[in-house]
């Protein structure tokens, strides 16, 4: 067994770094969906769908646990694949209120906003596994 490691409480400076790799990340994560996935639209300057992953990270960190918990038992029951209705819903969410803003950020139905949730879930994690975000350990152990 591996005995736990003391943990010394994170540096500004590291709450600060960590907080803008996770915008970044989710900010060339919603770049590669407008790409990718038809429905998708944003027409602006490029700093601007840096607002566009602010805004939807905004969202997520308030909105998705109230919605997962009151969705739990059709997540349960849909063994999760309820989840991707639930950041569709977010990512149309997002659209709306970017367009209030004054952000061109558009999705234009459903199937658009499921498939740019897909895409935007796979490249940030894909992006977080390689910039040592999420971390992932693997422990060997040999019985005698």
């Amino acid at each position: 067994m591996i005995p736990p490691q003391p943990t010394q409480p994170p540096s500004v400076w590291h709450q600060v770094r960590v907080t803008s790799l996770r915008w970044l990340i989710s900010t060339l994560a919603i770049f590669v969906a407008v790409f990718l996935v038809p429905g998708i639209d944003f027409v602006g300057p490029g700093w601007q769908i840096g607002l566009v992953a602010l805004l939807f990270g905004l969202i997520n960190a308030v909105l998705r646990p109230l919605l997962l918990l009151l969705t739990c038992p059709l997540v349960l029951l849909t063994l999760g694949l309820f989840g991707l209705i639930i950041n569709a819903t977010l990512l149309i969410l997002t659209s709306v209120i970017a367009e209030s803003l004054g952000v061109r950020f558009t999705v234009d139905n459903f199937w658009s906003a499921i498939g740019g949730g897909l895409v935007i879930s796979a490249v940030t994690l894909v992006l977080s596994l390689l910039a040592g975000e999420t971390p992932v350990r693997v422990v060997v152990q040999r019985e005698e």
